[in-house]
């Protein structure tokens, strides 16, 4: 299998970033003898979408963990969410955020920087590729490949950096800087006025539907799930829509984005969510030779891992939502239970031994029921109660592909939707066809109604997509309040990582604009 190749990508490092203004957000090819290789024909601009693809698992910066998507997922997604605990107290203030408004924080301008590197490159793509030689229908499969991810990125960016729908005066509120054209050569960042957030959602409902018609008009279909297709721009566009609150075109196109990608079986929800498998929509190539060790996602959940954020922290589902899980439900397996007579929440693991302090025997019969059931954890991991077992390393240290849209949640977004047009009934079959139908829980049913269907919609969804970096972003779509309990009360959180944060805290849970944006983009007013 050819490896993926980055031959658009030639602009600066996120290190340049923090330098000239010069430099910000430079995805534009210096080397104009590459630059008229990469468009000279279609061949090599498919080149260029694959080298976004690249862009989007790669290391930034000389932070841990800074790894295109991943990092979304992990610091943005799973940390500050309500149903991830990992024991890491000097981590609160992406926990319990308070990251939101320190405009030059790496945490606050990360995700600024790099979905508006996606978008740069996109637009290089849109703005060359009508011109390059090679038949009209590869030159739709790549615009349209560029247009989707354009609209993921600015479909993220709005979910970080913009009020909820129901918070934005029905849109009035500010949005992105909706860049559409090339970076010009001087200056590189031009003054761009913030859009509202009703024109962000204009400009992405745009370009997913002129990629949806230009993917049909191709007739072309994509050969690697990394790359993006219609699928994953249904995808995209349920996503969006949801948040907009725009219910029947989220449920629409969701039931249009799983179309061919049936629910996975028992035995590859089993697997460890490191292999692409059929009801992966669109995901990440992650393979060996191009790994990027112990900087990767994997790295940083998978519990085989080898590495310290693996061994020393292993990553753990919420009391709260664990205790909630049937006795029936295949997940529920794939997290560590607690036993009568353990009063702490881990286990430290030497070798063969536990040292778990004042229970040791309650202790060890954790640590052997966990190396019992999971024997591909590393000798000297440490075991937490309800740490997980989902998400495992291919190989080490890190391997593994990496899911953006599978069609579970297309599911739920699709059941969201249902309820919010009270059509209850079809809800319901959503949630039995998902959670039963597909073997995850042979007993379940649900004839809920009211508020109480819509808890339920919330809490399988919770379970459903657990550690896959959605936790943040749907409560924060839902106006939910973060709650993490403290051992004291009840619950597995460590100090400094438990308390509540309510849905109107934390600049409602909005992003600063970043200060490496507004000091250089005048236009910028707020």
């Amino acid at each position: 299998m050819k490896k993926i190749i980055n031959i658009l990508i030639v602009g600066i490092m996120l290190a340049s970033f923090a330098g000239c203004a010069e430099d910000y957000l430079d995805t534009i090819p210096t080397d104009e003898a590459a630059k008229s290789t990469t468009f000279e024909n279609t061949k090599n601009a498919a080149m260029a979408i694959n080298g976004i693809c690249k862009t989007m698992n790669r290391q930034y910066l000389s932070t841990q963990g800074m790894n295109g998507e991943g990092t979304i997922k992990m610091y943005y997604g799973n940390y500050p969410g309500n149903d991830f605990m990992v024991n890491l107290p000097g981590w609160a203030p992406l926990i319990i955020p308070t990251y939101h408004m320190n405009n030059t924080s790496v945490y606050d301008y990360y995700p600024w920087y790099y979905y508006y590197r996606l978008v740069g490159d996109a637009n290089d793509i849109l703005a060359n590729i009508d011109a390059v030689e090679g038949p009209e229908a590869e030159k739709q499969f790549i615009k349209a490949q560029a247009l989707s991810f354009r609209a993921y990125a600015f479909t993220q960016l709005a979910q970080l950096y913009c009020y909820r729908w129901q918070d934005s005066d029905n849109g009035a509120s500010n949005g992105l800087v909706l860049r559409t054209d090339p970076v010009p050569t001087a200056p590189i960042a031009a003054d761009m006025p913030l859009s509202t957030l009703a024109e962000t959602y204009t400009q992405i409902y745009t370009d997913l539907n002129e990629a949806i018609r230009l993917y049909k008009e191709s007739g072309i279909t994509k050969t690697e799930n990394y790359l993006p297709s219609i699928s994953m721009a249904y995808a995209t566009y349920a996503r969006a829509a949801i948040n907009k609150q725009d219910y029947p075109t989220a449920a629409t196109m969701a039931k249009n984005a799983r179309d061919g990608h049936p629910l996975m079986s028992v035995a590859e929800y089993k697997d460890g969510f490191y292999k692409v498998n059929k009801e992966w929509i669109w995901s990440s190539d992650g393979r060996a030779d191009e790994t990027l060790y112990y900087y990767s996602y994997h790295a940083y959940i998978g519990y085989n891992g080898n590495g310290g954020a693996v061994k020393s922290t292993p990553k753990c589902m919420s009391k709260d939502l664990y205790t909630t899980i049937s006795a029936t439900d295949i997940r529920k397996g794939l997290f560590l239970d607690t036993i009568p007579g353990l009063t702490n929440q881990y286990i430290k693991t030497t070798g063969a031994t536990s040292t778990a302090r004042a229970d040791s025997a309650a202790g060890n019969t954790l640590k052997r029921k966990a190396f019992a059931s999971f024997p591909k954890l590393d000798p000297t991991a440490t075991i937490f109660i309800y740490m997980q077992f989902k998400i495992a390393n291919e190989t080490n240290p890190g391997v593994g592909n990496l899911n953006h849209f599978r069609s579970s949640e297309m599911y739920l977004i699709e059941a969201e939707a249902e309820y919010k047009q009270n059509n209850a009934v079809k809800a319901q079959q959503l949630l039995e066809e998902l959670t039963k139908d597909s073997g995850r829980d042979p007993s379940y049913s649900c004839s809920l109604t009211g508020d109480d269907l819509f808890s339920e919609i919330k809490r399988i969804a919770q379970i459903e997509l657990w550690g896959e970096g959605l936790d943040w972003f749907m409560m924060k779509r839902w106006g939910d309040p973060i709650v993490h309990k403290h051992f004291r009360d009840g619950g597995n959180f460590p100090t400094s990582c438990d308390g509540v944060v309510e849905p109107e805290a934390a600049n409602k849970w909005t992003w600063i604009i970043p200060a490496r944006e507004t000091d250089y983009n005048r236009a910028i007013k707020l």
